[in-house]
């Protein structure tokens, strides 16, 4: 008999045993990232919409679970959405559909009812658990979190739209912002609570607010837009990456989690594995392509005309006018302010858009709007100089970070001392000769989105307007006009701005 008995007792050991290691399970899931693409003609070597979605098929077509996020930037700013106000990136989008979108800054550029109507078309999931209506309330169609179960792992995934939205973009009163970090912190902690193994987050966020929400190790998976940087950081704690833009590069993040539920105690580990993928030797999806190749013939016909001819070559690369003076900064700055008679004119360089090198030569339509996107129009303020010295202020705070914010500038001549605090760095201010007189009246030239406080110019608010945004034109007409006017221009880095390091 005791012979029997140590043989159940180990047959009862070993059956006990294999419950448990019954309950252990292995999961594996690959989490895909784009960010920041918007551009329907772009025919670079890399990147581009078709490009992107021939990844996203090829990824789904393995089998398993692949989660796609899409961290934001998709309407605009681009040529054609100048003309159709981003409907053509969602339904290239809609071809591979992400599995969560959250909106970057851009996605308010044409403002709340553009913004709900294009995202009324996305055939996808939509998060912003930051993002509400003037009454606090949830937008239609949005939702905060999720728990999702893959297997025996439980997932948890937060959006987070970008707060700074009504800085860099137009989102009107309509809606309102809550901050990124409290609200992410907040949210995790309920899925948490709700079960979740680990945590996903979806943000359109700088680089600042990603490494704050990284640091804070309340997350495991970060996938971020806005800095259009290849950027990847794993601490063995917690994942941040973005991808760069234009889908260049897509960051896949091949994640295997190990599930463990013994004597009622449940413990997940996991670990990834990183791979960057390089579009340029992706061939395009045909179904996407035909698409992207239907609105190049259209933009084509429209806009490929010459409007005048530049002698001096011109370069709109993000470090050339957001850093400095730039020549076509004049001659954008000049054209706007011609248009309406002002005495000087203050334009941001973040809005000069195309990111490229002109040779001298033939400029065209095409050319323009590529430079100047978004559709704003010219406004004539009337400003008194501590205003315009307040704005140029604004203008350099954020150089040290390649803010859109940098002043390109027209009728006026300022130095600036970089190596004083934002705030304090304008040393010197020349309009037509002479010194500025911060009690003198003046005429600026400006744009609405500026007018309307955008890149932080709220000096302008109150500024009283002489030509308002019902009566101004399409910045991008009156710079045609310009050019039109002048047949050739010969625009240079002339001294407008001085900038000591």
């Amino acid at each position: 008999m005791r012979h029997v008995r140590f043989i159940l007792i180990a047959v009862l050991l070993c059956a006990a045993t294999l419950v448990s290691a019954a309950r252990a399970e292995t999961v594996n899931i690959t989490f895909l990232l784009t960010n920041d693409i918007y551009k329907v003609d772009n025919r670079a070597e890399r990147g581009g919409f078709a490009r992107l979605n021939a990844v996203i098929k090829a990824e789904r077509a393995k089998g398993g679970n692949v989660i796609y996020a899409h961290a934001g930037d998709l309407i605009s700013p681009s040529l054609l959405s100048g003309l159709d106000q981003g409907a053509h990136t969602i339904a290239l989008t809609n071809l591979a559909p992400p599995d969560i979108f959250t909106p970057g800054n851009h996605e308010f550029d044409f403002g709340s009812e553009v913004f709900m109507t294009r995202m009324g078309e996305a055939r996808f999931p939509l998060f912003a658990a930051n993002l509400r209506d003037a009454d606090g309330k949830p937008l239609p169609g949005f939702k905060d979190t999720e728990l999702r179960s893959i297997g025996a792992l439980k997932l948890g995934i937060v959006g987070l739209t970008a707060e700074d939205s009504p800085v860099k973009s137009r989102p009107g009163d309509s809606l309102a912002f809550a901050p990124t970090f409290d609200t992410a912190i907040a949210r995790a902690e309920e899925l948490r609570a709700a079960g979740a193994d680990m945590i996903l987050v979806v943000a359109h966020a700088n680089r600042a607010l990603d490494m704050r929400l990284f640091n804070s190790g309340a997350f495991d998976i970060i996938l971020s837009g806005d800095d259009h940087d290849l950027a990847l950081f794993f601490d063995g704690r917690t994942v941040l990456a973005e991808s760069r833009e234009e889908a260049e590069f897509v960051t896949a993040i091949d994640v295997t989690a190990t599930i463990e539920e013994k004597d009622g105690n449940r413990r997940v580990t996991w670990f990834p594995n990183f791979r960057i993928i390089d579009t340029a030797g992706v061939t395009p999806n045909p179904e996407t392509q035909a698409k992207v190749d239907a609105y190049n013939a259209e933009l084509d016909r429209e806009l490929n005309a010459p409007i005048g001819t530049t002698a001096t070559p011109l370069d709109s690369r993000k470090a050339t006018v957001r850093m400095g003076e730039a020549a076509i900064g004049n001659l954008i700055a000049d054209a706007v302010r011609e248009a309406v008679k002002a005495d000087i004119a203050i334009l941001n360089g973040g809005g000069i858009r195309g990111n490229k090198e002109y040779a001298p030569g033939e400029i065209t339509r095409r050319d323009v709007l590529t430079e100047l996107p978004f559709g704003n129009k010219t406004v004539k303020l009337e400003v008194n100089g501590a205003t315009v010295l307040a704005a140029l202020e604004n203008g350099v705070s954020g150089v040290e970070n390649a803010a859109g914010r940098f002043p390109q500038v027209s009728g006026l001549t300022f130095t600036a001392d970089l190596t004083k605090p934002a705030g304090a760095r304008v040393t010197a201010v020349s309009i037509a000769g002479k010194p500025l007189d911060p009690a003198a009246s003046y005429t600026l030239a400006t744009n609405d989105y500026m007018f309307d406080g955008g890149d932080g110019y709220v000096m302008f608010k109150d500024a009283q307007p002489l030509l308002g945004v019902r009566d101004g034109k399409l910045m991008a007409n009156d710079v045609m006009a310009y050019i039109v006017a002048r047949k050739s221009v010969d625009p240079k880095v002339e001294g407008r701005i001085e900038l000591k390091k």
